[in-house]
C-alpha cells in the first residue's frame, strides 16, 4: 500500500465577509447547477425533482468542496448529518455529508503560526524541542499537532481554526437553508429548536478550556478503572483556542478488528458499558462516538479516550425516558413502549394508527438485540440495515414527522455510534447482561 500523501494546507476563511462571500457563491453555484440540470431533464422529457436537481453530481462536488474549504460549523453540521446511525437522508445528500467526514484540510503553516503567535506569543517555539508543522489529524473545528517540550514530555496540541467560533450561528443557519432549499425539510416542520441546540453544542465544542474541564472530570471518574486512559491536560499551554494534552500511545481502534475475537468482544463491551455508566450513573456523556476518538493501547491493554469537546449533561428527565424505554423492551410492554415513544416526540395523537403500529413493530425488532439470550453478534446481524430500510419507508409520509426533544439529538448520536462501533469490530456482546443493572 503506497504511503498516504499529506493533504496540502488550505487557508481557513476567518473573516465574517469572507465566509459570507463563500456561502453566497455556493448558493449561486448550486442554484445555477440546479437550473442547468432541470433544463437538461426537461429537454429529455423527464420530470425533474427538487432534491435531484439540488444534489446533482456537479452540485454534490460543489457543496462538498465549499463546506470542506470553510471548515468550522458548516463542515461540522455536515459531519453530524452524515452519522451512519441516522442516515435518513437521500443518497445524494448522504454522499455530500459522507465525503465531509474524511475531507478535512489542514490550515497552511503560515496561518498556523499566526494562530499560535496570538495565543502563546511570538517566541513560543523556544518552549519546544520539536513541534511538527504537519498535523497528525485535521477535523472540522481544529487540527492536532505533535510536540515535545524541553523537559521531554510528548504532547498532542489541538489548535482551533481562526474565526470558526464566531461564525457558528451563521454557518448553522446557512446549512439549514441548504436543507430547506433541497426540499428535505417538510413545510411546517419546526427546525428552530433543533438548530438552537446544534448552535449551543457547537459553541461549547469551540471552547477548549471547557473541554479541558471535561478531560479532567473524566480522568477523575475513571481513575480506578485500568481499562481506560484519559490524557493529562497541560494547563499553562491551554486556552480557549489551543488545548495541550499528553500524547498517549496507541493504535487506531480499527486495528483491534484484526485481533482475536475475545479481544474485539472485550473492547466493544467496555465501550458499551461506559456508555451506560455515562447515561445512568453520571448523567454526563461524551456524545461523539467517532472511531478516531478512541485508540487501543495494546501494551497496557486499555482504551485511550480522546476528544471531549462534545461532552454534555444528560438531564434527569431524559435519563428517565431512556430507562422507561429499556424497561418497556425488557418487559415486552407495548403500551409502555408507546408511551415512551410519545415522550420522545416520535408519535402523538395525530399519528395515524398504521404508523403507530409500524413504529411499535420497529421497537420490537430493536428490542430483540437486548432480549437475545447470550452474546449478540453485531458483525453478523442485519438489524441496523433492516431498521434503516423500514424506517426510510416510514418517513416517506412527511406529514407524520415530529421533532424530537432537542436535548436527545446528541444522546441518540452516541448510542447509534456505539452500535456502529461494535458492528465494525464484529463484536459479540451480551447486551442483556450489560443493560440489566440499569433498569
Amino acid at each position: 500500500m503506497p504511503p498516504q500523501v499529506p493533504l496540502k494546507g488550505l487557508p481557513v476563511p476567518s473573516g465574517r465577509f469572507a465566509r459570507l462571500a463563500r456561502l453566497g457563491g455556493l448558493a449561486a453555484g448550486v442554484a445555477g447547477g440546479a437550473l442547468a440540470q432541470g433544463a437538461r431533464q426537461l429537454a429529455q422529457g423527464e420530470r425533474p425533482s427538487l432534491p435531484g436537481l439540488v444534489f446533482s453530481p456537479g452540485n454534490v462536488l460543489r457543496i462538498t468542496e465549499r463546506l470542506s474549504e470553510m471548515r468550522g460549523a458548516a463542515m461540522k453540521m455536515g459531519q453530524l448529518l452524515s452519522m451512519d446511525a441516522g442516515d435518513l437522508l437521500p443518497p445524494e445528500m448522504a454522499e455530500v455529508m459522507g465525503r465531509l467526514r474524511a475531507d478535512a484540510r489542514p490550515m497552511p503553516p503560515r496561518q498556523l503560526g499566526q494562530v499560535l503567535d496570538a495565543e502563546w506569543g511570538p517566541g513560543w517555539r523556544g518552549r519546544f524541542v520539536d513541534f511538527t508543522t504537519q498535523p497528525m489529524a485535521a477535523a472540522s473545528i481544529g487540527q492536532v499537532h505533535r510536540a515535545r517540550l524541553r523537559d521531554g514530555r510528548e504532547l498532542a496540541i489541538k489548535v482551533q481554526y481562526p474565526g470558526v467560533a464566531r461564525s457558528i450561528d451563521s454557518d448553522v443557519d446557512n446549512v439549514a437553508s441548504l436543507l430547506r432549499l433541497s426540499g428535505l425539510v417538510p413545510e411546517g416542520f419546526d427546525v428552530a429548536p433543533l438548530l438552537a441546540e446544534a448552535k449551543r453544542q457547537l459553541h461549547e465544542e469551540a471552547d477548549y478550556l471547557r473541554e479541558a474541564g471535561h478531560i479532567n472530570r473524566f480522568s477523575g471518574l475513571l481513575r480506578d478503572d485500568p481499562g481506560f486512559r484519559v490524557p493529562d491536560v497541560v494547563a499553562d499551554l491551554s486556552s480557549a483556542r489551543v488545548l495541550a494534552m499528553s500524547h498517549e500511545a496507541g493504535e487506531p481502534l480499527e486495528a483491534v478488528g484484526a485481533g482475536l475475537q475475545d479481544l474485539r468482544d472485550g473492547v466493544a463491551s467496555r465501550l458499551l458499558e461506559l456508555g451506560m455508566r455515562e447515561m445512568f450513573e453520571w448523567g454526563w456523556m461524551q456524545t461523539d462516538p467517532n472511531l478516531a476518538n478512541y485508540r487501543w493501547d495494546a501494551g497496557q491493554g486499555r482504551i485511550v479516550l480522546l476528544d471531549f469537546g462534545a461532552t454534555r449533561e444528560v438531564p434527569p428527565a431524559i435519563v428517565a425516558r431512556y430507562r422507561a424505554i429499556l424497561r418497556a423492551a425488557f418487559n415486552r410492554d407495548r403500551p409502555a413502549a408507546l408511551a415512551a415513544l410519545e415522550s420522545f416526540g416520535a408519535l402523538d395523537a395525530r399519528t395515524p394508527a398504521a404508523v403507530q403500529a409500524e413504529a411499535l413493530a420497529l421497537f420490537d425488532l430493536a428490542s430483540g438485540a437486548m432480549l437475545h439470550e447470550g452474546p449478540f453478534d453485531f458483525g453478523r446481524s442485519d438489524l441496523l440495515a433492516t431498521l434503516r430500510q423500514r424506517g426510510m419507508a416510514l418517513v416517506q409520509d412527511r406529514d407524520t414527522w415530529r421533532a424530537p426533544p432537542p436535548e436527545t439529538l446528541f444522546v441518540q448520536r452516541k448510542l447509534g455510534g456505539l452500535y456502529l462501533l461494535a458492528a465494525r469490530l464484529q463484536a459479540r456482546v451480551d447486551l442483556r447482561r450489560l443493560v440489566t443493572p440499569y433498569l
